[in-house]
C-alpha cells in the first residue's frame, strides 16, 4: 500500500483514520500541529497514542509542527483566544462562527503538502467528516476538490494529493468504524476547553457523546461534568 502523511490532532476522528490506515496496510507518518489552540491537551493525547502504537511493536514517525507564530495573527476564535469563551451548547451558526479559526485547514494542509513533497510522500490525509460541512467550510467536498486542483499545480515535480476518507461519513459512522477496529478512544480528546478533564458540555464534547450513544457504546473518557 502507499505511504501517506496523516494530520493527527489527537482527537477521535483522526485517531480512527490512523487506525483505518494501519488496518489497510498503509505506511504512515503523522504530524500534529501546535497552533496555539487552547485545547492543547490534544497534543499530549497525540503523543500518548503514538507511544501506545510503538509499544505494540508498530513503528510510526510523529512530528509536532509549531505554527504558533503564524496563528498568533489569527486569534479571533474561541479556540485560539483565551478571552473568548467556548459556549456550552450544541452547534448553531453563532457558535460555529465563534469556533472557526479562519483558513486553518488550508494553512495546515498547505504546510502538510510541503512536508509530504519534501519527503517523497504522495498523499496527505485529514479527518474531515460530513458533520463538519455546515460548520466549517474547509471540511466540505468542494473545498477539498478545489485545494487538490491547486495542489496538483503546485506539486508538479513531486505530486501530492489530499484525501479525506471520512468526508461523507457522520461522527457516529466514524465511531462505528473505530469500535470495529478497536481504537483506544480513552487516549483521545475532543474538548475545546483547557480543563484537565473534557468538559462534556462544549459543542464538540456533545457531538462526541452523541456519536457513542448512537452506537449504543460508552465513551471511555472521563468528563468534568461527571
Amino acid at each position: 500500500m502507499s505511504k501517506c502523511l496523516l494530520i493527527y490532532s489527537g482527537g477521535m476522528d483522526s485517531a480512527t483514520l490512523l487506525w483505518k490506515l494501519m488496518s489497510d496496510g498503509h505506511e504512515i507518518e503523522t504530524i500534529t500541529f501546535d497552533y496555539g489552540q487552547r485545547h492543547s491537551a490534544e497534543i499530549d493525547c497525540a503523543q500518548n497514542m503514538i507511544e501506545y502504537i510503538k509499544n505494540h511493536n508498530m513503528n510510526i514517525r510523529h512530528d509536532i509542527v509549531d505554527v504558533k507564530p503564524i496563528f498568533a495573527h489569527i486569534n479571533n476564535s474561541a479556540l485560539t483566544n483565551p478571552k473568548i469563551i467556548v459556549p456550552d451548547c450544541h452547534y448553531t451558526e453563532d457558535v460555529a462562527n465563534i469556533t472557526v479559526v479562519p483558513n486553518r485547514n488550508q494553512i495546515l494542509l498547505s504546510i502538510a503538502v510541503g512536508i509530504a513533497a519534501s519527503r517523497g510522500i504522495n498523499t496527505v490525509m485529514y479527518a474531515a467528516h460530513s458533520g463538519d460541512h455546515c460548520i466549517y467550510s474547509d471540511c466540505r467536498p468542494e473545498f477539498l476538490d478545489s485545494l487538490n486542483e491547486t495542489t496538483r499545480i503546485s506539486t508538479l515535480w513531486h505530486p501530492v494529493t489530499i484525501e479525506a476518507p471520512f468526508i461523507h461519513n457522520t461522527k457516529a459512522d466514524i465511531v462505528k468504524i473505530g469500535l470495529d477496529l478497536g481504537v483506544p478512544y480513552e487516549l483521545t480528546r475532543s474538548c475545546y476547553n483547557a480543563y484537565k478533564l473534557s468538559c462534556g458540555t462544549c459543542p464538540t464534547c456533545i457531538e462526541r457523546k452523541e456519536a457513542f450513544e448512537l452506537n449504543n457504546a460508552i465513551d471511555p473518557i472521563q468528563y468534568k461534568e461527571n
